[in-house]
């Protein structure tokens, strides 16, 4: 397979943002309250039993990370208009990623509804300022639409036998994988560094954010 023409559509950027997005899910579910910071459809849902149920205020910590995801996502391609020459906008992404992500980490337990909101924001600007890898549409903060993808494309593969369709489904797959992989991760830190373990996504993050900086130099160097 090429290298990919943009360093936002690389294999490399795609899976540290992939491990970033499950470290982010587990961290929220895990360690405040059970909430998905990227898996919106689980809100909706769980925000629609407790508003059926009569609890109001259960349902309003579901409610408003999905509302934050859609603010995130609306900023994001608000900041893509703006046309910003300094600094590429999907490394500007990153770095408000990198500040919400941070300060996350000094909210208390008893704000979780914040907490979760601002890492759903995150995950919002994330999904939506990194949308390709190769070309191919996918996304590194949730896992059904890769897994419909990549499964289409083995099963073209099955059908035509041509290389390109496993290609395509083996890195839709890889894509799942890292996903899983922070989330075990996600797991491991929020057992040993509680609400700190946050800053492990923020890591992730930074090294995405110079992965990006480091190409675009070489890039322009050539040009």
């Amino acid at each position: 397979m090429k290298r990919a023409k943009q360093t936002s559509e690389s294999i490399e950027l795609g899976i540290i943002l992939a491990l970033s997005g499950g470290f982010m899910d587990a961290y929220s579910y895990l360690a405040r309250g059970h909430v998905f910071a990227n898996a919106q459809t689980g809100n909706m849902l769980l925000f629609g039993v407790n508003l059926a149920s009569g609890q109001f205020q259960n349902a309003l910590h579901y409610l408003c990370p999905v509302l934050a995801f859609g603010f995130g996502i609306f900023l994001a391609e608000f900041i893509h208009f703006q046309k910003i020459q300094k600094v590429h906008w999907r490394q500007l992404i990153l770095i408000v990623e990198i500040i919400i992500l941070f300060s996350v980490a000094f909210i208390s337990f008893e704000q979780n509804l914040l907490a979760n909101s601002l890492t759903s924001f995150a995950c919002g600007m994330q999904v939506q300022a990194f949308r390709k890898i190769h070309g191919k549409g996918y996304a590194t903060t949730m896992c059904i639409g890769n897994l419909r993808t990549g499964t289409h494309e083995l099963c073209n593969f099955l059908c035509t036998k041509k290389v390109q369709h496993l290609q395509s489904g083996l890195l839709y797959y890889l894509i799942i994988l890292a996903f899983i992989l922070g989330a075990i991760l996600g797991n491991f830190c929020i057992q040993n560094f509680s609400l700190k373990a946050i800053w492990i996504s923020v890591a992730l993050l930074i090294v995405a954010f110079v992965l990006m900086f480091i190409d675009r130099e070489k890039d322009e160097a050539f040009q």
